[in-house]
């Protein structure tokens, strides 16, 4: 049986990831991969009020259903499908509709903290980290924010202070020392694209792709 390759790339919130991942869709072909986001696995805050939920901390690892993300990576390494949950950034909650996602070769996982747990790195086969410096990163996230989620920039400051920071610090940061590859500044390093792209390709000659 054909073994199913999973990229794992983790980074800041703003450093570049979805670049990374896109470049790597791009390169190899949508027949062969499919990216999955860990932004879609947080846990449904339907049971909260709207301004309970607003005071969540979304960059906490207890933010994330891993159950669920390793349950449904497990399945798709597997040659199965999933129904992968769709999350409202605007409202903070899981939307009633799914996305059905089916057998593909490549699966890219990109997330802020998907190198924090240990059962989910045993999953990958690469694993890669996003690192850029973080003014670059705040700059971003604002226009992500402001153009994407339909916040205010002062709720966005306030957030960055009190949780994106800190936990950056405290959690995701850290989880560099666990990369098998640290790409400065994501997708634009085209260098970096290229070697882990040549990665990628030798582990598929290697399965029988």
């Amino acid at each position: 049986m054909k073994q199913y390759i999973l990229i794992g790339i983790a980074g800041g919130s703003g450093s570049g990831k979805t670049l990374v991942a896109q470049r790597i869709f791009d390169e190899l072909g949508s027949d062969k991969v499919i990216i999955i986001q860990q932004d879609s696995y947080y846990k449904d805050l339907g049971h909260l009020s709207l301004e309970q939920r607003k005071k969540q901390n979304f960059d906490h690892p207890d933010a994330f259903d891993h159950k669920l993300l390793i349950s449904h990576l497990k399945e798709l390494l597997s040659g199965k499908y999933i129904d992968q949950p769709i999350y409202d950034f605007k409202i903070h909650s899981r939307k009633k509709e799914t996305i059905r996602i089916s057998e593909h070769v490549i699966i890219v996982l990109e997330g802020i903290l998907i190198l924090h747990d240990p059962d989910l790195r045993n999953l990958m086969d690469i694993k890669v980290y996003v690192d850029t410096d973080d003014d670059i990163r705040l700059i971003r996230r604002i226009r992500r924010d402001v153009n994407e989620r339909s916040r205010s920039l002062e709720s966005i400051l306030d957030q960055y202070e009190n949780s994106v920071r800190p936990m950056h610090l405290q959690f995701i940061e850290p989880t560099k020392r666990y990369a098998d590859i640290i790409i400065p500044e994501g997708g634009y390093n085209l260098v970096a694209i290229d070697l882990l792209k040549t990665k990628i390709k030798a582990l598929l000659e290697e399965r029988g792709f």
